[in-house]
């Protein structure tokens, strides 16, 4: 049986986003297994700046691919991201925002929670 997945605060891991539908497997989660080799465990707020970064790094996550069901994102859009290259964003200076409470727990394997709370989103 399958342990519920937590988040960096160690408690239930909460959606990203369903519209877009997100995560690794598409369940709108940043659940990570062991065929997710990019560990797609960071839910990230899109923007304009990280957009033209990643494009500029070889991964255009603005351009739709039907043939995945990838619409292509804009800025606002949350997204579950790799944990490597939310990091290489964030030694950039270009790293989005997160959402805490839906990054999946593997992310404190790669950096500190001070480091990802220092990125948190926080709604006005």
């Amino acid at each position: 049986m399958e342990k519920e997945p937590k988040n960096i605060l160690g408690t239930a891991l909460q959606p990203c986003c369903f519209e877009p539908k997100t995560g690794f497997y598409r369940d709108g989660f940043c659940k990570t297994g062991a065929e997710d080799y990019g560990t797609h465990v960071v839910c990230a707020i899109m923007t304009t700046e990280f957009l033209a970064y990643t494009k500029s790094k070889g991964n255009d996550l603005s351009t739709p691919i039907p043939q995945w069901s990838f619409p292509g994102l804009i800025a606002g859009d949350k997204w579950c991201l790799c944990i490597m290259r939310w990091l290489e964003a964030v030694k950039a200076e270009k790293a989005p925002k997160i959402v805490l409470e839906a990054t999946h727990e593997k992310a404190l394997e790669y950096t500190t929670l001070e480091v990802l709370q220092r990125y948190e989103f926080v709604e006005h």
